[in-house]
């Protein structure tokens, strides 16, 4: 039996306004305020980094800054993007029980495997699943996604790269060179393609809609039916903006840290990667982490892990480190898309070996 979705459009809106309703919308459902939901929304000129990256890492801020890019932190990992109407977005907000499945990979596929399908049918293009989240046409890119479960509420998002402006997009993101060569590309833009450049023009806004709707029917099941924003969604949206999501203290609270004790490392995996900056404090045998901070492109889910895990290493033994990170994964349930415990462990370790027996 087809699964009822609501299908809403919140149409293109401040990139921090966009992911305040995004929680909005999540914490609503895990309420059961609000039913399962497909959401269409698009954004003017924004640069978006993952819930737990440095800022200044991933983005050139002077030139987001001059050029009136907004600056926006998601609440789901993943890497640096920009984004402009050019792109568009798509999410569901919904049970696990409404389509039972594993872990969060075995939905990453399913959900993906829906779009590209909607899209290949609908533009004639050969678009298919790349594990562990992206879409991609012959090699290039054309849908970036991720998620998390919020207790039973499943959160996945992606977006269909429709027209883009390359240069402005290689501009406003510090994309690493080592990244690129491993690649054989210039520049980012080149990893990515858009329908404009397969159809030689870019299609409706309500057209690519409607081919990822119609990928979710065939493929997923769903029984996606016009809905309404309602009014508890926007209240509850423009509060959490207001008091989070749109602050500068919520977009700027992950950064590199500054000064000569911070040792640091860092660690690439299939899709992600994961680095640590660590303070150490003491003397001899007595050394012990003072303050940690874990970043990285990683998708994790729940999110507070990564909270847990940093405060898990802090006032703990160098020598105890690595045994601290494995005791957090050992007793919480956590999906991951793209990287392992063991990276998390063997990064904190990379870290300290620099300044072990100093």
């Amino acid at each position: 039996m087809p699964k009822p979705f609501r299908v809403i459009d919140s149409s293109v809106r401040d990139g921090r306004q966009q992911i305040a309703f995004d929680q909005a919308l999540i914490d609503l459902h895990k309420e059961g305020r609000v039913p399962d939901t497909v959401r269409f929304l698009r954004f003017p000129p924004t640069a978006l980094i993952g819930r737990h990256q440095a800022l200044s890492h991933e983005l050139k801020l002077d030139f987001c800054k001059a050029n009136d890019i907004g600056l926006v932190r998601r609440i789901t990992g993943g890497g640096a993007i920009y984004l402009d109407q050019g792109q568009v977005g798509w999410e569901l907000v919904f049970n696990r029980a409404s389509m039972p499945l594993e872990d969060l990979g075995a939905y990453a596929k399913s959900i993906c495997d829906a779009v590209a399908a909607g899209l290949s049918k609908t533009y004639d293009i050969d678009a298919r699943f790349r594990p562990r989240n992206d879409i991609e046409v012959e090699g290039r890119k054309i849908c970036g996604t991720g998620g998390f479960f919020d207790g039973d509420t499943l959160f996945y998002q992606g977006t269909v790269l429709v027209d883009m402006d390359g240069a402005r997009m290689a501009a406003c993101l510090n994309v690493p060179e080592a990244k690129l060569k491993k690649r054989a590309l210039d520049n980012a833009a080149q990893r990515v393609v858009t329908l404009k450049e397969l159809l030689g023009e870019a299609p409706p806004v309500e057209d690519v809609q409607e081919s990822v709707l119609s990928g979710f029917r065939s493929t997923l099941g769903i029984d996606a039916q016009a809905g309404e924003i309602t009014a508890e969604e926007l209240a509850r949206a423009e509060a959490i903006h207001d008091e989070e999501i749109g602050t500068d203290e919520f977009v700027y609270e992950i950064d590199r840290p500054g000064g000569g004790d911070v040792l640091t490392a860092s660690h690439e995996g299939p899709g992600g990667g994961v680095s640590v900056y660590l303070r150490v404090e003491g003397e001899g045998g007595a050394k012990r982490i003072r303050e940690a901070l874990i970043t990285g492109s990683f998708f994790i889910t729940p999110p507070r892990v990564v909270y847990d895990l940093e405060a898990s290493l802090r006032g703990v033994a160098l020598g105890e480190a690595g045994a601290a990170v494995e005791r957090v994964f050992a007793e919480t349930d956590v999906g991951m898309l793209t990287i392992a415990p063991a990276d998390f462990r063997q990064v904190v370790e990379s870290a300290l070996a620099v300044r072990a027996d100093a």
